[in-house]
């Protein structure tokens, strides 16, 4: 069957402006420098990754970077990784920068390597680069181009412990979404005494999917759009909405190559392919929250909020019960939560106590001790205060049966069952401050390698009582004990 000719469609051309541009003032810029350096090599920017350069390359009055961090939003195939090219080549061929470039997979970074590379190798078309190699190396995870000028860029996958042994100037992450804190706690350290004295980090990257564990890049977008951002450069192009994703404009708003190397044909087959979420999300640069790794949806957690008639307070008195206690990682916090369910209805939780510990631990050792034993299970968690509670509450005469110290895969399996159980709506609450707030500024904080995750604040709210919450949902709906039934002796 033949087809018919289809009107001529408009072409498209991608936007140079982005959405959101937080930059502190700077007395100069080398942005342009970089830019003719990388032109007489075919690397001529578009005029979008000059307004990134000119970011990233600029300077205070003291000679060091107006922005020691960098953050850079763009969907896919729209030429962050050509920007950063021409910022390593300025910064190790020109300034003799030490330069780490780190990648989520052992690919990426390869394919960086062989990149820059072909630059340096190039001594027929690029003489003066290939003048001023020192050494290549080549083999397989140990990657690098040594200048003579003392500049250089290696290139590694991240891991906890892959950085270790680095000294360098310059930091990058692409891949950042995937980018977390247990990495870039090895990491920072490596340009902490840098040659230069002038350390910048480098983050690329895309909004987090629903799966990403990475905590940084979003906290980085976070910190930026704050009114305190000092240092911190944000650049981003996206929109606020998933909206109608198959209007036109919003591609050419949010992909500042359209038109001239990201193709509409290529676009068009992505919005056939993927969900209006994913397409929102890798095309049109939509964070899902603003959540550092949209571990909550507010408005999914507000709607499990509930009023209990005294009839239904009546009748759950005879529901199982089960206390959840967390110390937060300094020790300085904790929350006492409940959690009550009974097979074949819906549980519920609420906070019962929250305070500090700066004077000890004292109040919930007191609180605890009268109660443990009256309900099902109590879990506790927490490096500092679990163990001494634990302890005192054997001590004051709670059984050890009734106890459950919490060990890092019950944290982990608590964790997720409660995301899932906001997720599914097959929880509720009563809307508590302390909780509303602790679970809107949860991020994920990975735990093991497994895949396995707990919470951690996303900024200076105190997420004990939902890391309480967690554990008395988890004790609930996974204890086996009665305390209302008496031991038989045979």
């Amino acid at each position: 069957m033949k087809r018919g000719t289809s009107a001529r469609k408009r072409q498209l051309r991608g936007n140079q402006d982005p959405r959101i541009r937080v930059s502190d003032d700077y007395a100069y810029t080398y942005g342009g420098d970089a830019a003719e350096m990388a032109g007489a090599y075919g690397l001529t920017p578009d005029p979008w990754q000059q307004t990134v350069l000119d970011d990233w390359l600029a300077y205070d009055d003291d000679g060091t970077y107006a922005h020691d961090t960098c953050g850079l939003a763009v969907p896919r195939q729209n030429g962050k990784n050509g920007t950063l090219e021409v910022r390593e080549l300025y910064g190790a061929a020109v300034e003799g920068e030490k330069i780490l470039h780190t990648a989520h997979e052992v690919k990426t970074a390869r394919k960086a390597f062989l990149r820059l590379c072909s630059f340096f190798e190039n001594e027929s078309e690029y003489p003066e680069l290939a003048e001023i190699v020192k050494a290549i190396r080549k083999t397989n995870g140990q990657e690098a181009i040594e200048l003579t000028n003392g500049g250089s860029i290696e290139f590694s996958a991240r891991s906890k412990g892959a950085a270790r042994g680095f000294t360098v100037d310059v930091v990058v992450c692409d891949e950042a979404q995937e980018l977390t804190d247990d990495q870039l706690e090895a990491l920072m350290p490596t340009s902490s005494a840098g040659p230069l004295q002038n350390s910048q980090l480098i983050l690329l990257g895309t909004p987090p999917g629903p799966t990403t564990n990475g905590d940084v890049f979003p906290r980085t977008r976070r910190n930026a759009l704050s009114s305190e951002h000092g240092g911190t450069n944000w650049i981003e192009w996206s929109v606020d909405e998933i909206g109608d994703v198959s209007d036109e404009s919003r591609w050419e708003e949010t992909n500042p190559a359209l038109g001239y190397r990201l193709t509409r044909k290529a676009v068009e087959k992505e919005l056939k392919t993927m969900s209006p979420d994913g397409f929102a999300r890798e095309r049109l640069g939509w964070w899902a929250s603003d959540m550092a790794n949209g571990c909550f949806d507010p408005s999914e957690w507000d709607a499990l909020k509930v009023d209990f008639t005294d009839e239904e307070i009546a009748e759950q008195a005879s529901w199982k019960r089960a206390y959840g206690v967390k110390f937060s990682a300094d020790g300085k916090r904790a929350a006492i939560a409940i959690a009550i369910w009974k097979r074949g209805a819906t549980p519920h939780v609420e906070v019962l106590e929250h305070g500090s510990t700066e004077n000890g631990i004292q109040w919930a050792e007191d609180w605890l001790t009268p109660r443990c034993g009256k309900v099902s299970t109590t879990v506790i968690d927490g490096k500092a205060n679990a163990l001494d509670l634990y302890n005192r509450l054997l001590a004051g005469g709670v059984v050890k049966r009734a106890l459950d110290p919490a060990k890092p895969e019950t944290v982990t399996a608590a964790s997720s069952m409660f995301l899932n159980a906001v997720t599914e709506g097959s929880m509720t609450h009563i809307g508590q401050p302390a909780l509303d707030d602790a679970v809107k500024a949860a991020e994920k904080r990975e735990i093991g390698k497994g895949g396995g995750f707990g919470f951690q604040s996303g900024n200076e709210t105190d997420i004990t009582p939902l890391e309480a919450a967690c554990l008395a949902l988890w004790g609930v709906r996974t204890t086996k004990r009665d305390p209302s039934r008496k031991a038989v002796v045979g």
